[in-house]
């Protein structure tokens, strides 16, 4: 049920609301354009997520619009498209239609999903092929858009190829184009070492913005024409360089293409749509309730039915597929936002600026997007996420590896499914038995009317907590429930996170839930939430002691 906001309450909402619009102008802009997408197809994503999903979520505050996580997928349908349907000259709009096809179908299928209550399933993916896969979408996003920043088209298409393309693409980039990507570039990585009270009143996607518009009227982009630099080359300027938007919302609306649904490649592009989407919204909104200083714990099936509900109106009006976004609901959060109608405000924001002031969109560099989207990029593929993944343990480090090799050189949904096998294969090496591969072998042993406990004498990892935590909804009549692990010959890492969320989570009627018998098992590295096993059989993925 949606709360109604007190005059306290509307007042902090409006005002986080605007500042996640600072943020999500820029954001939604550049989303769209590496997407293949018309800019404004990012506004539409925004202010629909700003209106819809609040009807069907709990969340109070999550942000939802077009993220970065899904560009690779969304720029993927339309280069194929391309391909397929586009003819002799390549029509991209043609392929856009279709995509936005694509999008009313797998948001549809957002929607079984959330009314067969997939939430749960959120959980059965290994952390470390989930960062895996995001780390390998900051790297393709990374290779696409340093061309841009460059003011070079590639020729490339593929991830590998774009990075091996960077050499040519720096001996032949536009300067002046490149001087606007540079300087955003230096403004968000340089941003974090000013102070807390300075960044917070400075978001830096709009301060990119500003830089970017400012250099765009000193270098006259609006008008085609050339220029020398150090008076030895000649190089070319112009609206191209621009975004690009219509003189109207209403101009900007496109109605899909389902030409493709039921075609292979169309199959293929919903799942992903529908899967990887669900499994980005599901992690970003696990990860809002834990930023929630209310510790409120979001319904993941309504939250998914919601998305997919605005998924699928975004799609039939030119709109991106849109998610639960992390970044976005953390400025929310820090900003003072009370209720979900700071998304709603966020939204209405977006619809005026793009409504009375398109011109001013007109004027953004692409340049400047593509430094969004590079630093973006860096962010979920830094040398930090490597060093932070190997620290919770060998194991973790080859599987995140093996899911940004797996999707670099096939897809999004082989590369994960690459990371999950490779995790199984390793838990299977250090002990795990296949018999115990979906369901843990537990007893339960009920002290009195209010204690039991539940003792696993197996295996506990990511493929069979999901049928763990069905085994203690069987006892949540009981006041005091213990999870003794003694006996476990292994805990994998995806488990022990989920045991510290589940201990910390808020109970019903106060249940109280703990956790015994970690102290039998080894952990592979001093994290806290490393995997434990027990050294009766010894993995070659963890180092000996000399």
């Amino acid at each position: 049920m949606i709360k109604i906001p007190t005059a306290k309450s509307l007042f902090s909402d409006i005002w986080a609301g605007f500042f996640v619009f600072l943020i999500a102008l820029p954001l939604c802009l550049g989303i769209a354009s590496a997407s293949g997408f018309p800019p404004i197809a990012g506004i539409f994503t925004a202010i629909i997520g700003g209106l819809i999903p609040a009807f069907f979520s709990n969340s109070e505050l999550t942000i939802k619009g077009p993220a970065a996580g899904l560009i690779v997928i969304v720029v993927g349908a339309v280069q194929e498209f391309t391909e397929i349907y586009g003819g002799p000259d390549g029509d991209k709009m043609i392929a856009y239609k279709m995509t936005l096809g694509i999008g009313v179908a797998s948001g549809i299928l957002q929607i079984i999903f959330g009314l067969f209550k997939v939430g749960k399933f959120s959980d059965f993916f290994p952390k470390a092929a989930v960062h895996g896969m995001l780390a390998a979408i900051g790297i393709i996003i990374f290779s696409k858009q340093i061309h841009v920043v460059l003011g070079v088209t590639p020729v490339s298409k593929t991830p590998l190829s774009l990075l091996g393309e960077i050499p040519a693409s720096i001996m032949n980039w536009n300067p002046e184009v490149a001087c606007i990507g540079f300087l955003s570039l230096a403004i968000l990585f340089g941003l974090p070492f000013l102070p807390l009270k300075i960044r917070k009143f400075l978001p830096a996607p709009m301060l990119v913005l500003a830089l970017g518009i400012g250099l765009g009227y000193v270098f006259d982009l609006e008008h085609e024409h050339k220029y020398l630099f150090l008076n030895q080359q000649e190089y070319n300027l112009g609206p191209k360089f621009l975004v690009t938007i219509p003189n109207s919302l209403f101009q900007g609306i496109t109605f899909p293409d389902f030409t493709a649904v039921l075609t292979l490649p169309g199959i293929k592009w919903i799942l992903l749509f529908s899967m990887i989407g669900t499994l980005e919204s599901l992690i970003s909104a696990k990860a809002v309730d834990m930023l929630d200083p209310a510790k409120k714990k979001t319904n993941l099936d309504g939250d998914v039915l919601g998305v997919g509900v605005a998924n699928t109106i975004a799609a039939f009006i030119g709109g991106l597929p849109m998610i639960s976004e992390i970044l976005r609901s953390k400025a929310n959060i820090d900003n003072g936002a009370q209720t979900r109608f700071a998304n709603f405000f966020h939204g209405m924001f977006l619809l005026l600026f793009v409504a009375l002031v398109p011109n001013l969109i007109h004027s953004i560099p692409l340049a400047s997007l593509a430094g969004l989207l590079v630093y973006t990029g860096y962010r979920l593929a830094s040398p930090g996420e490597f060093v932070k993944t190997y620290k919770i343990g060998p194991e973790q480090i080859l599987v995140f590896a093996i899911t940004i090799i797996g999707v670099l050189a096939t897809d999004l949904l082989v590369g994960i499914i690459i990371g999950m096998v490779a995790k199984v294969l390793i838990h299977f090496w250090n002990g795990a038995n296949w018999r115990y591969l979906f369901s843990p072998d537990v007893s339960v042993d009920v002290i009195n009317a209010d204690q039991v406990i539940l003792r696993v004498r197996s295996a506990m990892i990511f493929t069979n907590w999901i049928s763990f935590k069905n085994s203690l909804k069987k006892v949540e009549q009981y006041k005091e429930v213990t999870i003794d692990l003694g006996k476990s010959n292994l805990i994998d890492h995806t488990v022990m996170e989920s045991l510290e969320e589940l201990i910390h989570s808020p109970q019903p009627n106060n249940r109280k839930i703990m956790v015994t018998g970690l102290e039998d098992l080894k952990p592979v590295s001093n994290h806290p939430s490393a995997a434990r096993k027990s050294m009766i059989m010894e993995s070659p993925f963890i180092p000996k002691k000399k």
